[in-house]
């Protein structure tokens, strides 16, 4: 019970903002690994299992879901570590990025980091990826990343209504009219491959950061 300010306080004290809601969402962790090759530097993409039950044989970044009582970097380092065979210290974690939330309830925590050298033997190929998640990985150097425009698609997101929907708690009652919100869709293209979707948002962000 709260008998006075200091109470509230109190309760406040230490507190770190997050999402609303973040109880009832899935958690992930991503890594987008710059790798050195050839003087240059480029972001290191895997392609997915295609017996992976969720999304096979698309492009990703290595990550995955944050386990109970890891914090979002340990999870992202712990995922790629298991995914593209290397260890924590093959691993140099420049930043966090922006968070990405979509309409899925699903929040990903990015990190920027860097997999030494040592790690890739002077080639990606010498990585002992698990095939059981990662059918190959490839590369893109960053600049031609910075001069590409990916293709852009605009989509809509509406409220699809309960049919046990209280209306009559509401003004207008059935004549509500529930936002509709935008989500868009991008496509970025390399060789034989196309970047998209979450991927490619959470590059975007990166990329913006750089142009900046």
């Amino acid at each position: 019970m709260v008998d006075n300010i200091k109470d509230i306080k109190d309760k406040f004290s230490g507190f770190t903002p997050y999402i609303n809601g973040y109880q009832n969402m899935k958690r992930a962790s991503v890594l987008i690994p710059i790798i050195k090759k050839d003087n240059s530097y480029e972001i290191l993409f895997e392609v997915r299992a295609k017996t992976l039950r969720s999304q096979p044989n698309e492009i990703a970044f290595p990550g995955g879901k944050i386990e109970k009582g890891e914090d979002p970097q340990t999870a992202c380092i712990r995922e790629t570590c298991e995914e593209i065979g290397i260890t924590q210290d093959d691993i140099e974690i420049i930043s966090p990025l922006d968070l990405y939330l979509n309409h899925s309830n699903l929040i990903i925590h990015p990190f920027l980091g860097i997999i030494k050298e040592s790690a890739l033997k002077n080639d990606i190929k010498n990585l002992l990826i698990n095939k059981d998640e990662v059918d190959h990985v490839f590369s893109v150097p960053i600049t031609y990343l910075l001069d590409s425009s990916p293709e852009e698609f605009e989509n809509e997101v509406e409220v699809k209504v309960n049919e046990n929907f209280p209306y009559s708690k509401i003004p207008n009652k059935e004549n509500y009219k529930f936002a509709v919100g935008k989500y868009s869709t991008l496509f970025y293209e390399y060789k034989n491959y196309i970047i998209w979707g979450i991927t490619a948002k959470i590059l975007e962000n990166f990329l913006n950061f750089i142009k900046e």
